[in-house]
């Protein structure tokens, strides 16, 4: 045992000297500019007393849901929320899991094969990275939006082509180019599978994401849409074809062997989407465009994007901790995102912007980020 704590010493030691050790913190009396929570769903008095309204009217409902789905943990109000998610998305199916992360690792793990390919890109989310080296099929990665770099892997290729992207990229903020990577699938007979998790709730008709936003839906292989971000839940689902989520019913380790969210998770979820079809999602829209105005004179420092991620670039990881470090002390809740987690060199502040940060917390972010450049 001694030489196993040695050895997490010694790794601990070397994040602590790269000044990238992560630790955690609660700072909940700053003002929000760093959670996912876009809408402010989470901390919404109307949906909290909108599922509580619900659990009284289901007086014997179970705490835990027991089991996996498989065996104890399915129900019909859970199969029935996920024909309304696919209904709302414009997809065949639904398939609910745990998280984002439990989602995405089922998907990429179980679905390409020995032989096939997986190719991504190079900032997609950890979750399809982890399941694509599950899935023992061959792995490229393209350059961040690159569609040169995709077709050079497009020609490298073999067995079931499979492309993995975000439309909305969680560490950037940036917008994939949808159409055009889709033109290139086809071209090679690719699937495409595109990660939401950071646009429901913001791009298309009531939030429904920028593929259906860009009328996509029947050209994308598979959807993953989160609840933990713009809805204020928690879980995700995997939109596709009935003969998909079968096959993960089937294949999905992730899904398999898990215990199943609760009845007051997927009711949540349930009131979630019901309070997004009465929310106007442009006033989130209006916030990202004051706060980049308020910033025009800095604007070359930060990460091009459409969406709330608004990515100030701070090279350095000591000079992204200090930075945030003084945004902190006046009230604002920022944090650096430091290398390994984003590439050396690109270091940054990601600030989230919400519906409920006022105009005025919004112009004293940017004047102090000014004043601290």
């Amino acid at each position: 045992m001694r030489y196993i704590n040695e050895f997490i010493d010694q790794k601990l030691r070397e994040r602590a000297t790269s000044l990238s050790l992560r630790t955690l913190s609660s700072n909940r009396n700053l003002i929000d500019f760093c959670s996912n929570d876009y809408l402010g769903f989470s901390r919404s008095e109307k949906l909290k007393s909108s599922i509580e309204n619900q659990l009284q009217q289901t007086p014997s409902y179970s705490i835990g849901s027991t089991g996996s789905r498989l065996i104890s943990g399915n129900d019909d109000f859970t199969e029935i929320l996920e024909s309304e998610i696919a209904l709302f998305h414009n997809a065949k199916a639904a398939l609910i899991f745990n998280s984002g992360y439990d989602a995405n690792l089922g998907l990429f793990s179980s679905l390409p094969q020995r032989g096939d390919t997986v190719i991504l890109d190079e900032f997609i989310h950890a979750s399809i990275i982890d399941g694509a080296r599950l899935s023992y099929a061959n792995r490229y990665t393209f350059r961040h939006n690159d569609l040169n770099s995709l077709e050079e892997k497009l020609k490298l290729a073999k067995g079931r082509i499979f492309i993995g992207i975000e439309s909305i990229y969680s560490m950037d903020g940036d917008a994939a180019p949808l159409q055009d990577i889709i033109l290139l699938a086809e071209k090679y007979s690719a699937a495409v599978i595109v990660d939401e998790a950071h646009a429901v709730g913001i791009f298309g008709k009531n939030g429904r994401g920028l593929v259906e936003h860009y009328n996509l839906t029947d050209r994308v292989f598979a959807r993953i849409v989160t609840f933990g971000k713009a809805l204020g839940c928690h879980g995700a689902a995997v939109l596709c074809d009935e003969n998909l989520r079968h096959f993960l019913i089937n294949f999905a380790r992730s899904f398999i062997f898990t215990t199943a969210a609760s009845f007051y998770a997927h009711l949540s979820i349930k009131m979630a989407y019901k309070h997004l079809l009465e929310t106007e999602t442009s006033i989130i829209h209006n916030k990202v465009e004051l706060f980049k105005k308020e910033t025009q004179s800095i604007r070359e420092l930060f990460v091009r994007s459409i969406s709330p991620i608004q990515c100030l670039v701070v090279t350095g990881n000591e000079d992204a901790k200090k930075l945030a470090s003084t945004l902190q002390r006046k009230s604002f809740d920022v944090r650096a995102i430091l290398h390994p987690t984003v590439p050396l060199g690109k270091e940054r502040l990601r600030i989230c912007l919400h519906s409920f940060n006022t105009d005025i917390e919004i112009r004293n972010l940017a004047q102090t980020l000014v004043e601290n450049i």
